[in-house]
């Protein structure tokens, strides 16, 4: 059986476009994932501290056979493969992060793992993105991509590159 599931990907150190890119390319050479489609590279503000640089931040629309946790742990092993360095800080800096936003209309609530992802709906650069390739989508709790969509501040997001192609 087959999971929709939604990922986002995040990267503001060491070049953080292709960090980007090869995160989106790396999730679609994982043996139980097919992707079906990415949205296009956004360049976003930082959360947290401002003293960090930009964002680059897509989503990854995917179908997958593995369960939620295994797709974290996939995600995770990814992460650590393109340098990324878990600390206490939230909201810093990183060379990548990618989050599974959305699997199927699961709603997960553990220590290490929280879907829908807590924070999306008051995040542009997940909302816009997300909305550029579902636009239909509707939460598990009801609530509609669209209508959040269109409400949310852009913060200053800007398209900074189309989507890549061919990425199964």
């Amino acid at each position: 059986m087959t999971t929709r599931a939604y990922i986002g990907v995040g990267s503001n150190l060491s070049d953080p476009i292709a960090k980007a890119k090869n995160g989106i390319e790396a999730i679609a050479a994982l043996p139980e994932v097919v992707t079906i489609a990415s949205s296009s590279l956004y360049s976003s503000r930082p959360m947290g501290p401002q003293s960090q640089p930009d964002y680059v931040n897509a989503v990854v629309m995917i179908e997958t056979t593995f369960s939620c946790p295994e797709l974290l742990k996939a995600l995770q092993t990814i992460e650590l493969n393109y340098g990324r360095v878990r600390k206490e800080e939230r909201w810093g800096a990183r060379t990548l992060d990618l989050d599974i936003l959305l699997f199927g209309d699961d709603e997960i609530n553990e220590p290490d793992l929280i879907v829908p992802h807590y924070g999306m709906k008051q995040r542009e650069f997940v909302l816009l993105p997300l909305f550029e390739l579902s636009p239909s989508l509707v939460f598990p709790d009801g609530s509609e991509l669209s209508r959040l969509a269109s409400d949310i501040d852009r913060n200053g997001l800007e398209v900074i590159e189309n989507p890549p192609q061919n990425l199964n």
